[in-house]
């Protein structure tokens, strides 16, 4: 049996692009101001240099962000939408984190997000005619999304979970729990009962 998809005939459709539908509808804010973040987003948010994190903090308040106390922001980060994006006390957001939110991502407080992770709440309608469509992220107080993981639409990390480093997040994780792998699965709880 072939299980290989095939087009020998060439009846598998092609979804046109230019006709897909939403992305300036998950802007939530007039283009100008867009682009303006845009602007600023590379001059001082994913900028390599090793300027103030205090600084990035205050030009992502300054465009909507709401941040909480002691929140550390490395270099290279990317915000898509700071007006879409919640961030509790004490967290860490390392170098090269990506959190393309095209809809609300929500972190807690004493978070840590690591080097090169994605978050991305936006996706496409891929069998029908490839719209936009978004989902929000929840990332609960204590967790730990370790080194180039990817956290997708409509998931929420639990309280104080751990996703190993490299795994790929499309499902919600269970407070206390190690998840690992693409995509990532249980592998045991992280802290032990009583501690």
């Amino acid at each position: 049996m072939d299980t290989e998809p095939n087009d020998t005939d060439g009846r598998v459709p092609v979804i046109p692009l230019s006709d897909a539908l939403g992305e300036r509808e998950s802007w939530g804010r007039p283009a100008a101001l867009v682009y303006l973040w845009g602007i600023v987003e590379w001059l001082f948010v994913t900028n390599a240099l090793q300027i103030s994190s205090s600084l990035r903090v205050a030009v992502l308040r300054a465009f909507g962000a709401k941040i909480g106390r002691g929140v550390i922001f490395r270099p290279r980060t990317r915000i898509r939408f700071p007006w879409k994006l919640e961030i509790g006390d004490h967290c860490w957001i390392g170098e090269g984190v990506w959190i393309h939110n095209q809809d609300q991502v929500s972190i807690g407080h004493d978070v840590v997000i690591s080097q090169e992770t994605m978050i991305t709440t936006g996706s496409h309608l891929h069998r029908k005619n490839m719209a936009l469509i978004t989902k929000p992220i929840t990332i609960d107080d204590g967790a730990w999304v370790t080194a180039r993981c990817i956290v997708t639409g409509g998931v929420t990390v639990g309280r104080s979970a751990l996703v190993a480093p490299g795994s790929v997040v499309s499902e919600s994780v269970s407070p206390n729990a190690i998840v690992r792998g693409n995509p990532a699965r249980l592998v045991a709880p992280r802290f032990e009962e009583g501690l």
